[in-house]
């Protein structure tokens, strides 16, 4: 078993487990969208409505982000 036949298991155990990760990360995603956790759109409107003086994406309170900062 040479190097090469070694790089190319590597090459295509990590390519499986990367589309793994990409399907969890997909899902996840979806998941917390479909509960009402987050609304990925109004993210996705970052790009487009970049002005200084636009909307926060979220309002959070001060102890909002406490909380997310001591996790």
């Amino acid at each position: 078993m040479g190097i090469s036949e070694i790089q190319g298991y590597a090459s295509f155990f990590m390519t499986i487990f990367f589309v793994i990760m990409l399907y969890g990360y997909i899902m996840y995603l979806y998941r917390s969208e479909k509960k009402g956790e987050r609304d990925f759109e109004k993210y996705s409107n970052i790009a487009l409505d970049d002005e200084i003086d636009s909307r926060p994406v979220e309002n959070k309170t001060a102890a909002q982000k406490r909380k997310e900062e001591n996790k």
